[in-house]
């Protein structure tokens, strides 16, 4: 636990068996830190650390068996999640937040243009699955946090895990993946064509291709996030897919693969030159195929620039 208050230096709280390493991990003073030992109580050490009625924000990924014995020990406290009380802290990204998103972004394009050279058809789609984690940690990914294969009707899943569906000619399959490189996040989708793609096949592509460019083309400073979620939204509307456009356009990503903004209806929030965000439309047929494109950008000061620069045709692979 990071203690951040007005009144003490910056603390962390570790395990008293993991203090060397965190200390070593710092670097510099730049934090004091507490440690408990096994067998004694870490909510007693952290209830000295923060005021007895104070009021903290908490990660959105904090164990709730952690809050609730924060709370247990300082029952006059209360919490907030992060995204709720400094959304804008960590949607705005600086510039050297930029460079390690970009450089996320590159190694996963670079992983992308390796995946489509290697055989689909015949393979389980956990092999390809694994193939994609290796080249992310080759190209730099410190962590490789999902590797998404779709293929045929299990594209039509948004979020389908790679399973032991062996990859047939003919499939369509959505490749969606991602991890850390330097601590920030890459998120990017292509889908590919095993072996040359029937009419629908393309025809659903491209409504897609076309939306995921609407949806970027609407971003500029000013613009509400949900005019990005508009934008994409009607190119698959007009072209009679609407209800299967089955999830948002888009979210924020950052140290975390899903954070502030969503390009969501509802979310009125402006966009602000600095933010990143996935333009991620897709098309979900079941028991057919699905098709997704998925690109991460950032607001800039006129406009936008994409962190992934893979072309975004149906690729054919073997």
């Amino acid at each position: 636990m990071l203690a951040l208050t007005p009144d003490a230096p910056p603390t962390l709280l570790v395990p008293r068996l993991e203090r060397g390493d965190a200390e070593a991990a710092v670097g510099a003073p730049a934090l004091t830190f507490a440690d408990w030992a096994d067998g004694s109580d870490p909510y007693a050490v952290a209830s000295d650390l923060l005021r007895p009625a104070g009021r903290y924000g908490i990660s959105d990924s904090a164990w709730a068996l952690h809050l609730l014995g924060l709370q247990a020990a300082l029952p006059a406290s209360s919490y907030r999640a992060l995204t709720d009380c400094l959304p804008m802290l960590r949607a705005v990204k600086g510039p050297d937040e930029l460079a390690r998103l970009a450089a996320a972004g590159a190694a996963a394009d670079r992983a992308y243009e390796e995946i489509v050279h290697m055989r689909f058809a015949g393979r389980r789609e956990t092999e390809v699955a694994a193939d994609l984690a290796d080249l992310l940690r080759q190209f730099g990914h410190e962590q490789v946090d999902f590797t998404v294969v779709g293929s045929g009707p299990n594209g039509a899943n948004p979020h389908h895990e790679a399973g032991s569906r062996v990859i047939a000619d003919g499939d369509l399959v959505v490749l969606d993946f991602g991890g850390l490189r330097y601590g920030y996040g890459s998120d990017t989708t292509r889908t590919v064509s095993v072996g040359e793609p029937n009419a629908k096949q393309q025809e659903v592509h491209d409504v897609v291709r076309a939306a995921q460019q609407a949806g970027v083309d609407a971003v500029r400073p000013g613009v509400a996030c949900q005019d990005i979620d508009r934008a994409a939204r009607a190119v698959i509307t007009e072209a009679g897919y609407g209800p299967q456009f089955l999830h948002r356009t888009g979210h924020g990503i950052g140290v975390t693969t899903h954070e502030p903004p969503y390009m969501v209806e509802g979310e009125t929030q402006p966009l602000v030159p600095g933010m990143c965000f996935s333009v991620e439309p897709g098309v979900y047929l079941a028991g057919e195929f699905g098709v997704r494109i998925e690109d991460i950008v950032t607001v800039t000061d006129d406009g936008v620039r994409g962190l992934n620069t893979t072309d975004h045709g149906l690729r054919v692979v073997g």
